[in-house]
């Protein structure tokens, strides 16, 4: 697997922005060398039947009229030391197997699976251990970032042989193996249930986006870049949402930015594009909106992920899916 992290200073071009004439559709109209895509004749033979069309079983996410990426994502699974339960509630380890093989019974099988923070609730290896046995069944990649519950080190170190995450410092990274990038921000600040990106990590951001300023791509992050209006959870937000703004409004060429740290599903327009949070694999946060909450709570309303489908015509469309067993389906069309 090619992993891009770009450490090169920031080019001209990301202090300038993008071309303002720019529409992110031309992306894939360009010489493949200038939009940073790389054509299937130099992509590994595992990668390349995926941008002709699809692989011969034809179980992944790419339609033979063009190239397409489907991305799942699961966020805030929150697993613990196995036989102990979130808060004394939540079997978060029985939710996320749940999870785990409604994913891969999916048809057409994401191409990839991102966890955007708080993998696991208290930060310790032995939890890590136990999440990492619980996705093994994926039979695609998996990318992760940190939340406000991980531990940078011990994250670090339970994902280190799978080889994208930085051995020191931030927990930022670049994946360019599809045609649309994963741009992932590292938003954690030890101790704090609240989030930052500070001037190295949205430096990074300028770099990694200068370096291939027309090429889509979304971007993970834990903490979401807007308030909620759920404000308890708005206390502990992100510190850096203008910097990150600034940075952002420059590439049409983002199409999403996706987070977790809500336990519920909400979007915001943000920068000229879209910014959401994905459900919960296991636990909900009770939907309070009253401005004077105190305190967050958290309801077993039905477990979720999202599913983001990117293709050159249409972007990126998302869909929110609840995990279970439900009665149907059922036609439309009743006969009489």
């Amino acid at each position: 697997m090619f992993v891009q992290r770009t450490v090169l200073p920031i080019p001209s071009q990301a202090l300038r922005g993008a071309d303002p004439d720019f529409h992110p559709l031309e992306a894939l109209n360009v010489v493949p060398a200038k939009a940073g895509i790389q054509s299937p004749e130099v992509l590994s033979p595992a990668l390349a039947p995926r941008l002709r069309g699809g692989d011969e079983q034809g179980e992944t996410g790419l339609a033979a009229e063009g190239p397409t990426v489907l991305i799942a994502q699961l966020t805030d699974t929150h697993i613990t030391a196995p036989g102990q339960l979130a808060y004394g509630v939540v079997d978060t380890a029985a939710h996320l197997a749940r999870a785990v093989a409604e994913i891969e019974a999916l048809r057409p099988r994401p191409d990839v699976v991102v966890l955007t923070g708080d993998l696991v609730d208290k930060g310790r290896p032995e939890e890590y251990a136990h999440l990492r046995s619980l996705v093994a069944p994926l039979s695609m990649p998996l990318f992760a970032i940190p939340g406000n519950h991980d531990s940078r080190e011990a994250m670090r170190q339970a994902f280190a042989a799978d080889g994208y995450l930085p051995r020191e410092g931030y927990l930022n990274f670049a994946i360019e193996d599809w045609p649309l990038r994963l741009v992932a921000l590292d938003t954690l600040v030890p101790g704090e249930g609240g989030g930052a990106l500070c001037e190295e990590r949205l430096r990074w951001l300028a770099q990694t986006l200068a370096a291939a300023p027309r090429r889509p791509s979304v971007i993970l992050m834990h903490h979401p870049p807007f308030r909620t209006a759920l404000a308890a959870m708005d206390r502990i937000g992100l510190a850096g949402s203008g910097g990150l703004a600034e940075i952002v409004r420059r590439y049409p060429s983002v199409e999403r930015i996706l987070c977790g740290h809500l336990h519920r599903t909400i979007d915001r327009r943000f920068a000229g594009t879209v910014a959401g949070t994905a459900p919960s694999t296991a636990h909900q946060l009770l939907l309070d909106l009253e401005p004077t909450a105190k305190a967050s709570h958290f309801v077993m309303e039905p477990p979720g992920y999202q599913l983001h489908r990117w293709d050159a015509e249409d972007g990126l469309v998302t869909h929110t899916a609840v995990v279970g067993v439900w009665p149907g389906p059922y036609p439309f069309a009743r006969s009489e």
